[in-house]
């Protein structure tokens, strides 16, 4: 919103040295070029004695767009600045940097609508983004800031995703370990291959097929969310609440298709159990736990007699396991495999109209719910209260615990992300089985007693009843029965027969299902994997050996993804890469001599990058190794056997609570697994900074319009003459309110907005951003420069003289409170108890030269060059970065006197100023010689003193 400017005007007769923009403008460049020419924050990979104390700060990896950083932007990184600096100046190494998380598709998108190259778009972005971050004068080990479309840095991308493609989870040993071992097993005849042939009998495509369903990293034929409209598949977490995509939100669908995922569901128990190491806010922990969702239940096998006559079996999971009694029908997600192998030639006898669609044909029914389920989003299948729809595939599988023929379905409302993709339908208990059935007219079965006052005719229910405290019924076969039992011992009963029949077992599943890791995009990291054209090995995916990496990005005209009308499910993916026909298909020699190969056209996802950058700052400059093994074990190795290691603390938004937590951690497990780190976990403790709010303004259209072109006028809003509504939340480019920090370095000064930032409030709330608030920021400033500065001379005024009692108190309060606060990161508390100081200093004939120093260093992670400046003016030819925090007199820390509460029978009769430490003795002389107590006792003896130094006396009368 548009507004004068809150500086107060220049007067010609201002002083000549007062603290001003053009001041702060002068002087801020020259430390910043002081701290670089300096290398004030560069830190050792590792310093040489290793017992030292350190602090690995981290902000998380910026992205960095053509709008430029907005004054939200910094929130996090002035906190992690501030951090640091103290903690450098606590003794500590520290060390803190910050890279650029470049690749991806909103760089795409960008660089496709305005016709540049993704590369040029976003080195550009990154200038620009470093430009604005060096204004705001970090302490940064610049040497260290890494982006992910550095091809040295991509290089060790590629190289950690071959650790991974080239590893298997050892279930025995609980963790991940290199492939050429679980070959050597299938070799040495230890572990069976899965049809009992040797394995050196097996083709090659065969010993490739079983290898490939143990590696961490793996190609399938997997239910993807295929997005038409930005003509790539998406990961889950790229995809919005309604189904849509979260960058473009274009309508996203479900579509089976060859991609590359990383079996993350293998880590799924760790990744679990080691969050209750972590020092993490528990609102993170619990989105954590609900992503990856533990389910503890069963796998049943349903037999069934495909169209052809073949044996199959439809597996599920569930966990009540105890209502097997119960299943009357079954539901296939249309998507899964086994569908066309059970769909009937002909409607068997008896099929009710119900089940047909009103189709001539089985195949003809399942034909076109499959279009019709495809052409829906994810959500809109899930939605509670949706009427069921679905149709039958003209074939009945076999309940295995009483062998009754139950018919099997197709229907929406089970999805292939989900368990197996396969339900066994048991409708008195569960609500969505419950709507089909009373759509579809199938039988229920009551398997767990209702509770008292419902009616034993299904019939009459309008829902389902489900319960874990009831008693089973109705449910017994010749081998075991479970009638009566507590559902708890029905399922560890049930569960246990299922295994010794071989039918199923008791099992755990995950909500978490496996990574998918591909994209069809060009601006990604290429997979460092080729397929041999021809002989016997054609098609299977081989790794490049390291000495052919980084395999780059080839330069490409055309570097659009190809799109499609948002609505077309029928369209598939055509990766950009598989048009640069002379890098895609390729001559190599892998060991074997010159053959013909075909590189993998797809790119790696944005989060590859952002899974491990937090390694590369510890060695940046290490061609030889992704990370240098004494550098890890310095910055991030554990403090105990208790301890996971890593980041002392990593500080950014609550927005990556899933997205890229989990991945990061899942990819330093495997590599810890595989002995490349001695850390566990990647962040030890995390912190999420709250959001900085801004207005943004909408018209009669709820169209957004720039927020620096409304103006108010008596408490309402007009834009060019019209009135608009104020909205308070977000800033964004798309919400037209972007605020950007140079605005208020121009105005003001970096030191202006580092204060304002960090004393708007506690830095895990919320809070809005006020432009003219930050004034009282500035004028803090001014009056710290004065303190030390004379505004007409420009010389130091301060004196030798000791500061006096008061001023003792009034400093090592300060120093005492602020280094709590420092160390608790309530910068907000810190910052206004040094204003209080500094006016206090500001109310003295002359401020003690101690006093100043000891003020100028307190106020140094915040404001740091004026800071700097008023050091040097004080004499001192060292930074202030480097100058010891100062520690509190424990001796000013007490209170002079305290005050005394004296009673006569409960009643408050006088209050006397003691010393703290006083004597009980003393005060309870003092106390019957006051006025009060003297005039109360009205010559009347005394019975009894209580006492309770240095605040209470209570005197009772005799």
């Amino acid at each position: 919103m548009s507004e004068q400017s809150t500086q107060p005007k220049p007067a010609s007769d201002e002083p000549k040295f007062r603290y001003t923009a053009a001041v702060a403008a002068d002087i801020e460049p020259k430390w910043q070029d002081y701290w670089a020419a300096n290398h004030t924050f560069e830190v050792p990979n590792h310093p040489a004695d290793m017992s030292e104390p350190k602090a690995y700060i981290l902000d998380m990896f910026p992205y960095p767009s053509g709008a430029g950083l907005h004054v939200g932007h910094p929130l996090g990184y002035i906190a992690t600045d501030v951090l640091g600096r103290f903690k450098m100046m606590t003794g500590h190494h520290v060390l803190h940097t910050i890279g650029m998380d470049a690749f991806g598709l909103a760089a795409e998108q960008y660089a496709v609508e305005h016709g540049v190259h993704p590369r040029v778009s976003t080195e550009r972005n990154i200038a620009r983004y470093r430009e604005q971050i060096h204004r705001i004068g970090f302490g940064h080990d610049t040497r260290r800031g890494v982006s992910t479309i550095d091809v040295s840095f991509y290089k060790w991308t590629q190289w950690i995703f071959l650790q991974i493609f080239d590893s298997w989870y050892d279930d025995d040993a609980d963790r991940a370990r290199p492939i050429a071992t679980l070959i050597a097993q299938f070799a040495d005849g230890t572990r069976p291959t899965p049809d009992g042939r040797a394995w050196e009998t097996l083709a090659p495509q065969e010993q490739a097929t079983i290898v490939d369903s143990y590696r961490l990293a793996y190609i399938a034929e997997a239910p993807v969310n295929w997005c038409p409209g930005l003509g790539t598949v998406l990961s889950n977490e790229e995809v919005t609440a309604d189904g849509r995509s979260e960058r473009g939100n274009f309508p996203v669908f479900k579509r089976n298709l060859r991609q590359w995922m990383m079996r993350i569901t293998k880590y799924g128990d760790r990744l679990l159990a080691d969050l209750d190491r972590l020092d993490w806010p528990e609102p993170i922990k619990l989105q954590q736990r609900n992503w990856i969702g533990r389910s503890e239940g069963a796998r049943v096998h349903f037999p069934v007699t495909a169209v052809d006559g073949s044996e199959k079996t439809i597996e599920i999971f569930t966990t009540r396991p105890d209502t097997l009694f119960g299943a009357t029908y079954m539901v296939l997600a249309p998507e899964h495999e086994l569908v066309d192998a059970f769909v009937a030639r002909a409607w068997p006898a008896g099929t009710k109209d119900a089940w047909t669609g009103g189709f001539a044909s089985p195949a003809e029914a399942v034909a076109a719910y499959r279009a019709q389920a495809a052409a829906k989003t994810e959500v809109e299948r899930q939605t509670e209260g949706r009427q069921k729809t679905g149709v039958f595939t003209g074939t009945f599988a076999v309940n295995p615990v009483n062998g009754e023929g139950v018919p099997v379905f197709i229907a929406d409302y089970v999805l292939m992300g989900y368990g197996t993709g396969a339900i066994m339908a048991v409708p008195a208990h569960d609500q969505r089985d419950f709507e089909f059935a009373r759509a579809f007219d199938l039988p229920m079965r009551i398997v767990v007693a209702p509770p008292a006052g419902w009616s034993l005719d299904v019939a009459d229910w309008t829902e389902a009843y489900d319960s874990k405290t009831a008693q089973i019924t109705d449910s017994a076969n010749d081998e075991v029965s479970l009638e009566g039992l507590p559902v708890p011992a029905a399922i560890r009963a049930i569960s246990e027969w299922l295994s010794n029949k071989g039918i199923g077992e008791g099992t755990v599943t995950y909500r978490l299902r496996d990574w998918l890791f591909s994209r069809q995009r060009y601006w990604g990291e290429p997979f460092p994997i080729v397929y041999a054209v021809d002989g016997p090995d054609a098609g299977i995916a081989r790794a490049l050996p390291d000495s052919m990496l980084p395999l780059e990005l080839p330069e490409v005209d055309d570097f659009s993804p190809k799109t499609f009308e948002a609505g077309d499910v029928t369209s598939a993916p055509e990766p950009p890469l598989s048009r640069a026909s002379d890098w895609v298909n390729v001559t190599l020699d892998l060991g074997d001599g010159p053959r013909r190969y075909r590189r993998e056209t797809n790119t790696m996802p944005q989060w590859a990058g952002s899974c491990w950058y937090y390694l590369r700052y510890l060695s940046p400059d290490d061609d030889s190794r992704f990370v240098e093994a004494e550098a890890e074990k310095y910055w991030m190795g554990p403090k105990s056997a208790e301890d996971t290691g890593g980041v002392d603390l990593y500080v950014g938004g609550a927005e990556h609570a899933v997205l890229h937590l989990l991945y990061a951690r899942f990819w330093h497990k495997v590599l810890f697994d595989l002995g490349y780190v001695t850390s566990a976990e990647p962040f030890r403790k995390l912190f999420n900074q709250g959001m900085i709010q801004g207005a943004s303004y909408t018209d009669a259209r709820e169209v957004y319009v720039p927020a620096d072109e409304v103006e108010e006028v008596d408490g309402a809003f007009y834009y060019k003459g019209e009135q608009v509504t104020q909205h308070f939340g977000k800033i964004g480019k798309s919400l037209k309110n972007v605020i950007s920090p140079d605005e208020m370095i121009d105005e003001y000064s970096a030191d202006t907005l580092r204060i304002y930032e960090m004393s708007m409030g506690p830095l895990d709330m919320s809070k809005p951003w006020d432009t003219r608030a930050s004034i009282g920021s500035f004028r803090f400033l001014q009056r710290l420069w004065r303190n030390v500065i004379d505004e007409e001379t420009g010389e130091v005024t301060v004196t030798d003289a000791e500061p006096d009692e008061a001023t003792l108190r009034a400093l090592n309060k300060t120093i005492d409170g602020a280094r709590n606060d420092m160390e608790a990161m309530r910068f907000n508390t810190a910052i206004s108890k040094l204003i209080e100081l500094n006016n206090h200093l500001t109310r003295l004939p002359a401020v003690p030269r101690s006093a100043a120093e000891t003020l100028v260093v307190l106020a140094a992670p915040f404001a740091p060059h004026i800071a700097e400046e008023l050091w040097s003016r004080l004499g001192h030819t060292d930074t202030v970065a480097h100058a010891s925090y100062p520690v509190a007199d424990p001796a000013y820390l007490v209170d002079e006197t305290v005050t005394c509460v004296v009673q006569v029978s409960g009643k408050v009769k006088d209050r006397l100023e003691v010393p703290p430490g006083i004597a009980e003795d003393a005060l309870r002389e003092l106390a019957l010689a006051s006025e009060g107590v003297q005039r109360a006792l009205e010559g009347r003896g005394v019975r009894t003193v209580i006492v309770r130094a240095p605040k209470l006396v209570n005197v009772v009368p005799a």
